[in-house]
């Protein structure tokens, strides 16, 4: 009993640094910090890197595209390495859960797309990049970033059986749920075919 609670405990505290991690507004810090004024009033209102593009400054987005995905892959190392798999998949599932509900911002975070591919890359590399590939491909095909994630988070399942990891097949499917959930304004607009595409100004 006392080798569980114990475990547990870890395990809770993993989930909340994982959390803390995930709970960075990268997008929100960098445009403030390069006056591009407050994200939240900004096209969509969202913290991502899609977002930031809005703004016209590519190397924000970027910047935030590296640090938001960046966030996910650290919180699954840093656990990994001291704890192992389990404590990785936990860290990681926070950090997605973190980006998504900040509590720095009320709870009112991002969509959650490059921290789930960053998520991905860091506990199974090659199922990462197949998802990034879904993503790239749809993107250049659709130009819509909406799409894109929505495609790439429910190929993350099939990728990852089929690329010999199925043991994060359930997590993906819970992060690929809440993408959708996340999503679920942009998937009213590309219903009614009234979708922004990638790189529309706010």
């Amino acid at each position: 009993m006392p080798g569980i609670e114990s475990g547990a405990l870890v395990l809770g505290l993993v989930a909340l640094c994982g959390y803390l991690i995930g709970s960075i507004p990268f997008g929100l810090v960098i445009t403030r910090a390069l006056g591009l004024g407050d994200l939240r009033s900004i096209g969509s209102g969202n913290i991502g890197a899609t977002n930031v593009l809005r703004t016209g400054n590519k190397a924000a987005a970027a910047a935030t595209l590296l640090l938001d995905s960046g966030k996910g892959a650290a919180a699954v190392l840093i656990a990994r390495a001291l704890l192992g798999e389990e404590a990785a998949q936990i860290a990681g599932g926070a950090a997605f859960l973190g980006h998504l509900y900040p509590v720095w911002l009320r709870f009112r975070g991002g969509k959650g797309v490059a921290t789930f591919l960053g998520t991905v890359l860091a506990l199974a590399w090659p199922v990462g990049i197949a998802a990034c590939a879904a993503w790239l491909l749809t993107a250049l095909v659709s130009r819509i970033s909406s799409l894109s994630a929505l495609v790439a988070a429910a190929a993350s399942v099939p990728l990852a059986w089929a690329l010999g990891h199925a043991d994060i097949m359930l997590l993906c499917a819970g992060l690929a749920v809440l993408v959708f959930w996340r999503h679920r304004a942009n998937i009213a607009r590309l219903a009614a075919g009234t979708e922004p595409r990638i790189g529309a100004r706010a």
